[in-house]
């Protein structure tokens, strides 16, 4: 079973520890129910029950302690901190909120040469610490280009950081805040750690309206010594770059969460409900409704395990996985987008009622594209890797699955950000040969086309800057790149030939919708509209694969899970 169901949960790992901490992370929900769980949400509780629990079963410090740092089995693996992930957006995007932030925030921490603070670090983990990320200001936002918060000499070899953070996650209540910022007078970077419970450390206040706490903080002459320092100059750069790397990644897997817990509960809801003589689940729009969200949200969890054998096979000279990484961030978080608007219409009104998860999962996973880079700043990254993608495929070394014990070692040593537009990629094209279905047929007709597309009307060099044109462009591209790994992982996982046309159902109209966007663009010329034009093609349309997903994939489900009271 490809969805997560916390009821049976049968996600393989290789050791006892870990599926022991997944376990006890549902039993802890699951203890709490769903009555509790809603009382919390409306009432905007801080999650210190949680977080008890976190520090008691050391789940951070096992999960998020790099092997040789922390105790046994404390390792940084990236299988298992996905199984986390799903888990903790299941439940509520406010407890995996706190895990994600955390991620970000131990980036620059493991990834600095300062031995003591990583020791330190470790022992704050132990003790059941969360950590943050303070990059962004409330003026500029993430472009660390413009940072005002200012590291200033004292000339006894110590300093004061004076300046403000915002959009800051865990700020009321992290062990250390990884903190970016400049060097008075100059353009020097540095990333230097910061304790909230210092009295020059002054929280201004949550910036958001939710269990969680999104802080704005400012120091005022907050005393920082050498001992404090994590990283400068470019080091410091490739820090906030090389941890967003990581940190973006796991967007997706709360969109994924999220969705498997609003299927199952929509599927409850519309199955058991009788109108006009008939169940819901028995009218022609809602089967298709539901199909589609199914066959979406199976290829969402296809696509981010695969992207994360790539992140955990990476090395200087395999660097696929940054234009996989930002995939998962932008394209598997637009997608449950998709899936909940999909369940929305079909339980219309009692999405909005406060006693359902679906009344969170509506309004949280729209703020999943908005995090770690809007859809627009990964798009305009995934485009960087186009031209290789394309036209100068590389032969490299076929990855397997990857759900070994094995830390992640790389993740914290991924050297310069730069030379993205140098990074090959294997042929896509096997990965579509594999499955002799029509879907997947015609979905390779459309690839054919748009690299026709970009061979023969390739966008002038003002259409390259015409953001508007180039982010319908970049979708198209992405599109591609999602279904290579969507159809990669389905051979790994053995998923059934009808489910995988049904996937390739929706890409092939998704392609067609993307088309006749760049088809209307104010700067799409004529023979690149007349390309889109052949791009608009009917998926084929099977009435027993159909009906087979529909009846033993999607109807299945009904009764499934259904949460503790």
């Amino acid at each position: 079973m490809i969805l997560l169901n916390p009821k049976s949960y049968t996600r393989t790992y290789p050791d006892a520890r870990s599926r022991e901490l997944m376990e006890k992370t549902i039993a802890f929900f699951e203890r709490r129910g769903k009555r509790k769980l809603k009382e919390h949400d409306l009432a905007r509780t801080w999650y210190a029950d949680f977080l008890e629990f976190v520090g008691e079963e050391k789940v951070f410090a096992t999960l998020l302690t790099p092997a040789g740092h922390g105790d046994s089995d404390a390792r940084w693996d990236t299988w298992r901190n996905c199984g986390l992930n799903e888990i903790l957006g299941f439940y509520g995007l406010c407890y995996w909120y706190t895990w994600q932030v955390s991620i970000l925030g131990l980036g620059p921490l493991w990834m600095t040469s300062n031995e003591a603070r990583k020791k330190k670090t470790a022992e704050q983990l132990a003790r059941g610490g969360i950590f943050g990320f303070a990059l962004s200001e409330r003026e500029h936002g993430a472009d660390i280009y413009s940072t005002d918060m200012v590291l200033a000499p004292k000339g006894d070899g110590t300093y004061v950081a004076n300046g403000g953070k915002y959009y800051i996650g865990n700020g009321n209540a992290a062990a250390t805040l990884s903190t970016f910022g400049k060097l008075e007078g100059t353009d020097e970077y540095v990333f230097f750690a910061v304790d909230p419970k210092h009295p020059s450390y002054r929280l201004v206040k949550n910036v958001v309206a939710s269990q969680s706490y999104v802080a704005e903080f400012a120091l005022e002459n907050y005393p920082i010594t050498d001992s404090d320092i994590l990283s400068r100059g470019k080091d410091a750069w490739n820090a906030a770059l090389n941890t967003v790397n990581i940190g973006k990644y796991n967007l997706g897997w709360a969109s994924i969460g999220m969705c498997t817990h609003a299927l199952y509960e929509a599927l409850n809801h519309a199955g058991n409900r009788r109108l006009y003589g008939m169940y819901v689940t028995d009218f022609p729009h809602v089967k298709q409704m539901f199909t589609d969200a199914y066959a979406r949200l199976v290829a969402m969890k296809l696509f981010a395990l695969r992207a994360a054998d790539y992140m955990r096979s990476a090395s200087p000279d395999d660097r696929r996985y940054l234009l996989y990484n930002p995939v998962v961030k932008m394209k598997v978080t637009t997608q449950g987008e998709e899936v909940i608007n999909l369940l929305w219409d079909v339980i219309a009104a009692r999405g909005f009622e406060k006693d359902t998860y679906f009344e969170m999962a509506a309004r949280d996973i729209r703020a999943l594209p908005k995090l770690e880079g809007t859809v627009h700043v990964n798009i305009a990254l995934i485009v960087k890797f186009m031209p290789n993608y394309f036209f100068a495929p590389a032969s490299l070394p076929e990855v397997p699955r990857r759900d070994d014990a094995t830390n992640d070692d790389f993740l914290f040593r991924q050297g310069d950000a730069a030379g993205l537009g140098k990074i090959r990629f294997h042929d896509y094209e096997p990965a579509f040969r594999a499955f002799d279905l029509p879907n997947v047929r015609i979905f390779q007709k459309q690839v054919a086309i748009l690299k026709e597309l970009l061979m023969v009307a390739t966008p002038d060099d003002a259409q390259r800057k015409d953001l508007d044109f180039l982010m319908t462009l970049g979708e198209m591209f992405t599109l591609v790149v999602y279904a290579q790994l969507v159809a990669e992982n389905a051979k790994i996982y053995g998923v059934e030939d009808d489910l995988v046309d049904q996937m390739f159902d929706f890409m092939v109209r998704d392609f067609g919708k993307l088309a006749q966007q760049l088809h209307a663009k104010p700067s799409s010329t004529e023979a690149q509209q007349a390309f889109c034009l052949r791009l608009v093609l009917k998926p084929a349309f099977d009435e027993r694969r159909y009906q087979h997903v529909w009846k033993d994939h999607v109807l299945s489900l009904k009764g499934a899970y259904e949460m503790s009271p």
